[in-house]
């Protein structure tokens, strides 16, 4: 069965790989059909993300086709189409039994800690496949990105007419917008790159946007978006760790800062920084079961719109050799999709 594996930093290979086994206990046997590439997979194939285990067959974001379910399987059957939660807690430790699996102690996500979907099929647990009716599969592909954004609003806990600031108009922070924007919050987006600001004023509407050029100028912007208040949120999206250790100057007094970036770095701050105005400080790391859900019933209704997201695709074939212009953001790629079915 072929596959592609990243077998060190930089170094995708196709791979012929065995046979998944028939479907066991509770087990799913699928064939991948999409895969979105993100952040995380950027990140692998550049040797910066620290949950990255290498040699890796990639691939957690994936809209796939049910081919084979095992015993005591239900709600599920061969043609169904589904999204993947790639998340693979054990439902025994303490946030588990919180009801928090996406912070399991032991967890292991699917391309990252262990082999993903840049295969033909694989075996899942049932539980984590999330089907539905009327999506294609790349709008399926896509529901774990919009997860991510959508955990992080829940984290910063925004309300209708405060200030929130997005910091990064990459896939992640655009997911965090789309969910933001359900809130009634009133939106900032700033990036250092000019044509995702205009994307996003021109996809969403978003008139207050930001132009960072590193240099500490952004600030008298934001003060005078707020009328010297600041941010009730504000949100990191970057994984950058000059942008995550300098975003506290952004929030309001008594605001809260979330970081849904990862980065290998230290992020260093002075304690009054935090203590003075009593920010409240966040990690916001993958997302629930509940968010997959209610993400595709937000898609099936029309209130999230995808078409814009995706601006490149690629043929599984051509993996290898194109997967390098994904990381550089002068290529304007936003989302890539790529085509695992035309194996």
């Amino acid at each position: 069965m072929k596959a592609i594996r990243l077998e060190q930093p930089r170094q995708l290979e196709f791979v012929n790989i065995d046979e998944p086994a028939a479907p066991g206990p509770g087990e799913v046997l699928v064939r991948t059909h999409r895969m979105g590439v993100c952040g995380t997979d950027t990140s692998g194939y550049l040797g910066k993300f620290p949950f990255f285990r290498y040699p890796r067959i990639p691939g957690h974001e994936l809209g796939v086709e049910v081919l084979a379910v095992g015993a005591g399987v239900q709600g599920l059957q061969p043609g169904d189409r589904c999204s993947v939660e790639p998340y693979m807690n054990c439902g025994r430790c303490y946030a588990c039994r919180r009801g928090q699996g996406n912070c399991c102690t032991t967890l292991n996500v699917i391309g990252v800690m262990v082999d993903g979907g840049l295969c033909e099929r694989f075996l899942i647990r049932a539980d984590k496949l999330h089907r539905s009716e009327q999506l294609d599969y790349e709008q399926l592909a896509l529901v774990e990105t919009l997860a991510i954004g959508c955990h992080a609003c829940d984290r910063g806990a925004a309300v209708s007419g405060e200030h929130v600031l997005i910091i990064g108009a990459g896939p992640i922070g655009l997911a965090t917008l789309e969910f933001t924007r359900l809130t009634g919050a009133k939106i900032t987006v700033m990036d250092m790159v000019p044509q995702r600001l205009e994307f996003v004023r021109r996809t969403y509407g978003i008139e207050s946007t930001v132009l960072s050029k590193g240099d500490g100028t952004e600030l008298q912007a934001l003060q005078e978006i707020t009328a010297g208040d600041l941010f009730a949120v504000v949100t990191d999206a970057t994984g950058h760790r000059g942008s995550m250790s300098t975003a506290f100057r952004f929030c309001a007094h008594t605001g809260t800062l979330v970081y849904v970036g990862i980065t290998t770095e230290e992020i260093s701050f002075t304690h009054p920084t935090l203590h003075r105005p009593e920010i409240t400080l966040k990690a916001s790391r993958n997302a629930l079961p509940k968010d997959f859900r209610r993400i595709i019933q937000l898609i099936e209704s029309g209130t999230i719109d995808t078409k814009p997201w995706i601006t490149h695709r690629v043929p599984f074939a051509q993996v290898p050799s194109e997967f390098e212009s994904f990381t550089k953001p002068d290529s304007g790629v936003l989302k890539a999709m790529i085509d695992v079915s035309a194996v």
